[in-house]
């Protein structure tokens, strides 16, 4: 896999909620540069674990899909028996 890449525009968004939350959350200040490193830490250590879990969902939905394929087509050979 390889490094999860933000547009201009999801890292300044994604900046923006860090330095809020910081704000909020920790009554601190988080200047810019720091939000982005702290984001770019974020990305590459803990980004896969969410990525992976993307996938994971991703895959037992396109399988539960399957399966109502796989009954859909055993319905349509039980209907056209007889043979």
């Amino acid at each position: 896999m390889s490094d999860i890449r933000l547009s201009r525009e999801e890292t300044a968004l994604a900046v923006s909620r860090l330095q809020g939350w910081f704000r909020d959350e920790l009554e601190q200040e988080l200047g810019r540069l720091p939000a982005e490193m702290l984001l770019d830490f974020i990305a590459r250590e803990v980004g896969p674990v969410f990525y992976n879990r993307g996938l994971y969902d991703a895959q037992a939905v396109l399988a539960a899909r399957i399966e109502d394929v796989n009954e859909a087509i055993y319905g349509l050979e039980k209907k056209g028996g007889g043979r």
